[in-house]
């Protein structure tokens, strides 16, 4: 016994031993094998994906890998963190991906002199002290991320095709040393926050189309300057004529210059001031300052005047149902009794100019009589005028935080005002309407408000001030198709089966009013989940309709994955090429997945290309249906659905049937689904609204879609 006793106990012993070496040894191969932080790994994947022309890219992998470990092409490593990453000179092509946010670590990113092009990515590595991506092909404008990007020192963008005005948005940027927009088509004025970048020693701005003064560089310490090759006016201020300065090619007014602003003076440290000096300093400083003071003080008795006298509209969100929603993310609706199915409304409607303050700071009297001479024809739609001033407070100054998305022809921004109304602000790019008529925008404000439908988001306004031009929209708290669908959480439940057909229906009804049921016909050209939101009932709301103009001169990618083979440009963009584009939406219903998807293995990343094949095949369907259905949905109608979807993806745009017989067989579908419902499983609940938490729910909505 004792015997047996002894060799239990070293057994016992030797076993712990054991399991002790393998967590000690299983430790250390993590540690070697697994050396880089996760999330930069999946950013650099997304990355190596979307570039091309990547043979130099030696040791890159387009899933997992350890970037540190294995000595990855241009990728330098602090522990397990990438912290540097340097592609210049390698002739990549394409895009960088959309993970850069990730890259928390990177001081330094890299990739001049290549052939990158469309966009410089909305979020850029958060925390890079160098940021270089001069010399490659980027359009569009500077992103907005990089306002809070406040550790970067060395900005260089130059030698891009980048276009359009400079937000005012480098206040924040304190330790930027270094920036160069030179060689791009920028136009506008300089942004007032360049006066705060307390630490510019070298700044070029050479060969761009920039007009106005200069004069908010007298605030910045800038030490080299090339302004060469723009429309610069007006003076060089005396403060910047002892520094190294290029300003050739402007149109420079004659004569002295005027003397600098009281508290302008630039300290380069040079010496000190004389005491009489320092003393004039001050008493300037002193009187700007009381100046400002009364100005702020007329500006607050103005706000308050207008405020007071603003009209409510019935386009806003009242606070009974906002309080009653703050759990949801819903949209507001003007009437949310309309049917999925409500018949179409007259579109030959006119325009009721009503300004929505009599503030002095509207200043849109040009556009308001241009709109006016529109809407004698007319009697019942009204596009009201809203005051820059106003959209300003509204938005915190179109800050990042109210920023909603970023599109192909502007940005859209959340505007809440003080009694709790919610609006949507489209923010078009202002090098858009270079070298168009003057009457463009109003125009185009004028066919847009003639465009009513239920399934439509509606237009409330428009702003035309100091050369911003901004359309207003109902606010959508409830989101997106797009977030529905890709955006949700492990604790959110899915759209169910019917309100996936509900949503089918009711945005191929919108289709088809804009190509059938407007004069002329309208191309929407930029169909995608992403411009369909989801009232309180989850009825669809297309959006971004009207604005082909601005498409067709886009040189972007309108929606990558959704664009018809025929579309090598917005241009060639034509109803056909909608319904391919709505076959897409479809697809994205029926499978959970989006349109491109880098981390699926290549043969499976495009969509259409994917799934097309196995449309007819009931067994592969099966495995096509978005796993977060979980089963929940009934055979049949999703094998009608598919052949719906077949016939709106063909390749060739002339088999593709028009808008209005897709309606007509989604109709089809769901009254046969109506018909046979008894055979159905419970469908379950949408993720945000109770309205569809039970089966009976999901049978009233199907009985509604079909009276009509």
């Amino acid at each position: 016994m004792l015997f047996q006793f002894f060799v239990r106990e070293r057994m016992i012993h030797f076993h712990n031993i054991l399991v002790l070496w393998v967590v000690l040894l299983t430790f250390f191969a993590t540690g070697v094998y697994s050396k880089t932080n996760s999330q930069d790994v999946s950013a650099l994947n997304v990355m190596y994906n979307s570039l091309q022309s990547r043979s130099k890219l030696s040791g890159w992998k387009s899933s997992g890998g350890d970037p540190c470990g294995d000595s990855w092409k241009g990728i330098t490593c602090s522990g397990s963190s990438v912290t540097q990453i340097d592609l210049s000179d390698l002739g990549l092509s394409g895009s960088m991906g959309y993970q850069l946010a990730s890259l928390t670590s990177v001081t330094k990113f890299d990739l001049s002199k290549n052939n990158l092009n469309g966009d410089i990515p909305y979020q850029l590595p958060p925390n890079a002290k160098y940021i270089d991506l001069s010399q490659n092909a980027f359009s569009n404008t500077v992103p907005y991320s990089v306002s809070q990007m406040s550790d970067l020192e060395t900005l260089n963008l130059g030698r891009n095709k980048l276009n359009g005005q400079l937000s005012d948005m480098f206040g924040k940027l304190t330790k930027l040393e270094e920036l160069d927009l030179s060689y791009n088509s920028l136009t506008g004025n300089l942004p007032q926050s360049f006066g705060k970048l307390s630490s510019l020693k070298k700044l070029y701005l050479q060969n761009n189309q920039l007009t106005g003064q200069i004069n908010v560089l007298m605030y910045t310490p800038v030490e080299e300057l090339n302004i060469e090759n723009n429309r610069f006016s007006g003076w060089i201020p005396n403060d910047l004529k002892g520094i190294n300065i290029k300003s050739g090619g402007n149109s420079w007014s004659s004569g002295p210059s005027p003397p600098s602003p009281p508290g302008a003076h630039r300290n380069r440290g040079s010496g000190k001031k004389s005491g009489s000096s320092n003393s004039s300093v001050v008493t300037g400083v002193t009187i700007a300052g009381i100046a400002l003071a009364v100005l702020l003080l007329l500006a607050i008795i103005i706000a308050l005047f207008s405020r007071k006298k603003r009209s409510s509209t019935s386009h806003l969100l009242d606070d009974d149902r906002l309080s009653q929603r703050k759990s949801f993310r819903i949209y507001s609706s003007k009437d949310l009794s309309k049917e999925l199915t409500s018949d179409y409304k007259d579109s030959t409607v006119s325009i009721d100019i009503k300004p929505v303050s009599k503030s002095p700071s509207i200043g849109f009297k040009s556009l308001s009589g241009r709109l006016q001479s529109f809407a004698r024809r007319s009697t019942s739609v009204k596009a009201t005028a809203y005051a820059l001033a106003d959209l300003q407070v509204a938005t915190a100054n179109f800050a990042p935080a109210r920023l909603l998305g970023q599109g192909t022809i502007g940005r859209v921004y959340r505007a809440k005002y003080s009694d709790g109304k919610v609006l949507a602000v489209k923010k078009i790019d202002s090098s858009l309407f270079q070298g168009s008529p003057p009457q463009e925008f109003s125009d185009i404000v004028v066919n847009i408000s003639k465009i009513r439908h239920a399934n439509i988001a509606e237009l409330v306004g428009y702003c035309s001030e100091h050369g911003h031009n901004m359309l207003i929209y109902e606010y959508f708290r409830n989101g997106s198709l797009h977030e529905f669908l890709h955006m949700s959480d492990d604790y959110s439940n899915p759209l169910t089966w019917n309100t996936r057909v509900r949503i089918a229906l009711g945005t191929a009804r919108a289709v088809e009013y804009l190509h059938d049921g407007c004069s002329p016909s309208t191309v929407h050209k930029n169909i995608k989940s992403s411009n369909i939101f989801l009232d309180i009932e989850l009825n669809p709301r297309l959006c971004d309709y009207g604005l082909a103009t601005f498409h067709q001169r886009t040189s972007q990618n309108l929606g990558m994955g959704y664009n018809a083979p025929e579309c090598t440009k917005p241009s060639a963009f034509t109803g056909k090429s909608d319904v391919y584009s709505f076959g897409v939406v479809m697809l994205e219903l029926l499978t959970g997945r989006m349109p491109v998807d880098s981390s699926k293995p290549p043969a499976e990343q495009c969509l259409v290309r994917w799934a097309t094949p196995q449309l007819h095949d009931l067994d592969a369907l099966s495995q096509m249906v978005d796993p977060a259905l979980r089963g929940l949905y009934p055979p049949k109608s999703v094998s009608r659905f598919a052949d719906i979807v077949a016939l709106c993806v063909q390749r060739e745009p002339e088999f593709r049937p028009p808008m209005s017989e897709v309606v007509q067989q989604l109709v089809r579908l769901v009254q046969s689904s109506a018909a046979n419902m008894r055979e159905d499983f419970g469908l379950g609940a949408s993720r945000h609204s109770s309205a569809m938490s039970s089966r009976r729910e999901d049978l009233a909505a199907s009985r509604r879609l079909t009276d009509f």
